[in-house]
């Protein structure tokens, strides 16, 4: 197996790079939790001082970081100065696609191979190594991913250019975030017109009304397969995080003069929903605001 340099343990990054060291790499690990340090060392990753010494040596480097400037910041201080030219730079983290096409022509400046890969599935997927990762990067760039991937995933799928991963990511996550707004609405409205959920789940769930959002995430307690919702909103993906990608969707949308009011009404409310202080909700808990009972 290989050595891999992972940088960014949070609560994705922790479980990937877990599952990286549960097939067999050896996985230099950096972050600067020391709680994220000492789960990654129980995990079977070697803790270390920064992220240059994560990269050093490494045949992979896998980077989960917060939003864009971090990664820029990380690639340009750290990966340019100490990682192989033979090393194949895996960006996991979900930003515009301005910068991540920035930092892949960067990386190939410096004669380094950089992937964007963001990631769909949330932490239960991340620690399960079920995730849906969608790729941007030439072929030979995927060729040599695609491995690493497949061991914290389910599905690894080449959306084409660097840049093309992330613009995939925010494009289902628009889609995911106005699916749920409609859900919720759907089964409000159900329950006001007398209509139990139940009956309502398993009517819709197989009709044209059908979608993710009703059928592996129903946000009725109760109702459907286990989620959030059976744990009072919490774990899952927060609503913050379901906020930042409907605003990097926005942004893009803007730069290519592309109308998605759809995309803006649900940035609005789950702008309305974090700015209330639920934003370490799981996103499916914005139902709260439009008068469920669960």
């Amino acid at each position: 197996m290989a050595r891999v340099g992972f940088i960014g343990l949070g609560n994705m990054g922790g479980g990937m790079a877990a599952n990286l060291a549960k097939n067999g790499h050896d996985v230099r690990a950096f972050d600067l939790s020391e709680e994220a340090l000492a789960k990654a060392k129980a995990a079977g990753c070697l803790p270390v001082a920064s992220a240059a010494e994560a990269a050093d040596g490494a045949e992979a480097i896998v980077t989960m970081l917060p939003a864009g400037k971090h990664v820029e910041q990380v690639y340009t201080e750290s990966l340019f100065g100490s990682a192989s030219p033979s090393a194949i730079l895996i960006d996991c983290s979900t930003i515009d696609v301005a910068t991540a096409k920035r930092v892949a022509e960067a990386a190939a400046a410096k004669g380094l191979t950089a992937v964007d890969a963001p990631v769909s599935g949330g932490i239960a997927a991340a620690n399960a190594g079920t995730l849906t990762f969608m790729v941007g990067g030439s072929a030979e760039a995927f060729a040599r991913a695609e491995p690493f991937l497949s061991n914290m995933g389910k599905a690894v799928i080449h959306a084409g250019i660097s840049g093309a991963g992330q613009a995939a990511k925010i494009c289902n996550n628009m889609i995911l975030g106005a699916t749920m707004v409609a859900t919720c609405e759907a089964f409000v409205l159900a329950e006001k017109l007398g209509l139990d959920a139940q009956a309502f789940y398993d009517i819709a769930s197989v009709s044209s009304g059908q979608s993710w959002s009703i059928t592996s995430y129903c946000p009725i307690r109760g109702v459907g397969p286990q989620s959030p919702a059976d744990n009072d909103y919490q774990g899952g993906f927060a609503a913050a995080l379901m906020l930042k990608d409907l605003r990097l969707a926005m942004e893009a949308a803007e730069q290519s003069g592309t109308q998605t009011p759809m995309g803006a009404k649900a940035r609005e409310l789950y702008e309305a929903f974090a700015d209330a202080g639920h934003g370490g909700q799981d996103f499916s808990g914005i139902i709260r605001t439009l008068g469920q009972r669960t």
